[in-house]
């Protein structure tokens, strides 16, 4: 399959899990002693800013970044949960949830995301 014909979402979701093991992979990060986190993440960005090049071609640039940034924040934070034990309170359940909810607005009553 060639890469210019695969569907926007699922550049999107590639440029979402690139993303989401970036930055999951900063904490560990400590200077060079630390190749692999290192190496992680500066993959990981690259890979997700140029998926990202490649969905905003027929996606709002708006629509896009929403739904990046915010599945990448409530992913990153399961994934700190998971990896580094890092818990959240009631509120920032709350707030994951209010951002979850507007993605899935985003997604299934704007037009301008389809």
């Amino acid at each position: 399959m060639d890469i210019a014909s695969m569907s926007p979402y699922l550049y999107l979701t590639i440029a979402i899990v690139a993303e989401v093991i970036a930055t999951s992979s900063l904490k560990a990060i400590k200077g060079l002693a630390t190749p692999l986190p290192l190496s992680l993440a500066v993959a990981g960005y690259g890979i997700s800013f140029w998926m990202l090049i490649l969905v905003m071609r027929s996606l709002p640039v708006g629509i896009v970044y929403a739904i990046w940034s915010g599945l990448g924040i409530v992913l990153v934070s399961i994934v700190a949960l998971f990896i580094y034990n890092q818990k959240l309170d009631p509120a920032g359940i709350i707030g994951m949830s209010m951002i979850i909810g507007g993605v899935v607005v985003i997604n299934l009553f704007s037009k301008v995301s389809h």
